[in-house]
């Protein structure tokens, strides 16, 4: 099992102690003033993250309303402009020179009708798969929570539909755990079964806890520490001979060392 930490968890040399790869956060990487994306910087964070030796993984910039996140770097994959997909694109790139082998991108929301959007999203997967494939980066798309009822591919069968639809090797499912407990509703039974169909085209896996429902913060998607909420991690068992990194979305390297104590029990 090969256990990674996302980026905002803390400091790279606290987190290189503890796990097996990093996901590099870019919204959140100081590596951009407003949308101009500061070349000086990225060369800084890459000589310092090459001192590491550490694997990779990436995470690009996506749509949320939250004063936490730099309302600049947001992108809604169901409308597109230009600077939208230059901004993509600088990840693709960012991803392949830090080695990293997967950039999670989040599906889009819902602004007019459900089905106008999914189709908006599959058409800039499409062109953004090709960008990934120059560049030699798998694309995972993540599925969300419907505890926000704009977001697209909550449902399993969703995420597949749009990975089938784009019909490239070079996207593929971010499997994210808290997110799919929230759209089960806590029903382990029931993340079991989404966990399990979604397996065959899974590349990449999230794992964080919640408590299954809605708790008036951020839609009960807390990501909180593994261990602290309702979900049974041995749904993951699911997945098959899935041997990707098991990715943590937590906030400190304190939580990231208890998670990886629980998982490693769980999991192994």
């Amino acid at each position: 099992m090969k256990l990674g930490v996302s980026t905002f968890a803390g400091p790279l040399s606290d987190l290189c102690e503890i796990a097996d790869s990093v996901e590099l956060y870019i919204p959140k990487m100081n590596l951009y003033e407003g949308r101009v994306l500061q070349k000086d910087r990225v060369n800084t964070f890459l000589d310092q993250f090459f001192s590491y030796d550490l694997p990779a993984t990436a995470h690009a910039p996506y749509y949320l309303k939250s004063l936490e996140y730099p309302v600049d770097l947001s992108v809604d994959m169901s409308q597109m402009s230009k600077k939208d997909f230059q901004l993509m694109n600088e990840s693709i790139d960012i991803a392949a020179l830090a080695g990293a082998d997967i950039l999670v991108v989040h599906p889009g929301v819902i602004t007019d009708s459900s089905k106008k959007s999914f189709g908006r999203m599959i058409h800039n997967l499409k062109i953004l798969a090709q960008s990934a494939e120059d560049a030699g980066v798998m694309l995972a798309l993540e599925n969300k929570e419907n505890t926000d009822p704009i977001n697209l591919c909550c449902n399993a069968q969703e995420l597949l539909s749009a990975v089938r639809a784009v019909d490239s090797e070079y996207l593929g499912a971010a499997l994210d755990i808290g997110h799919a407990n929230l759209t089960c509703g806590g029903d382990q039974t029931k993340l079991a079964d989404y966990v399990k169909l979604l397996s065959p085209d899974v590349v990449h896996v999230h794992v964080h806890d919640n408590y299954g429902k809605d708790t008036g913060s951020y839609g009960g998607d807390e990501h909180m520490c593994p261990g602290r909420g309702v979900i049974d991690f041995s749904v993951l068992k699911n997945l098959g001979d899935y041997d990707g990194v098991f990715n943590m979305e937590v906030f400190s390297v304190e939580e990231a060392a208890e998670g990886k104590e629980f998982l490693s029990k769980v999991l192994l």
